[in-house]
């Protein structure tokens, strides 16, 4: 079955390189969203398999968008994935404490992006 991944990240290039990747190695279905705000919304309707969700991001920034994920019945059970660039031990233990599933650190190799998922939510 072909999994459905919804990345939310401000930075175009960003989205556009993680759908590559995942659609080149996959060939899972990615949904984008550029805002905390519009990820919600995208979560709540489309129901993803998974969501990788930035971190640093201006006006809602990855945690309050995943905080809101965990308050509405729709979207608290998909597992979240952070995508930071700031993954000292500290921040690290602060997103595990969050219930989030994983963090990738970036920069990543969009390529490995599938096997990296697989592994952390045990696909």
């Amino acid at each position: 079955m072909t999994k459905r991944i919804l990345i939310i990240d401000d930075e175009e290039t960003i989205q556009t390189v993680v759908q590559f990747g995942i659609q080149m190695t996959a060939g899972w279905e990615v949904l984008t969203a550029s805002s905390g705000l519009t990820g919600i919304q995208t979560a709540q309707t489309e129901k993803p398999d998974a969501i990788l969700l930035d971190v640093m991001m201006p006006d809602m920034d990855g945690i309050a968008t995943f905080k809101k994920l965990q308050t509405h019945p729709a979207t608290e059970q998909i597992p979240v994935i952070l995508l930071t660039a700031k993954a000292q031990t500290a921040e690290k233990r602060q997103f595990n404490d969050l219930g989030v599933s994983g963090v990738i650190t970036k920069p990543f190799n969009s390529l490995d992006l599938p096997e990296q998922i697989a592994r952390i939510l045990h696909w």
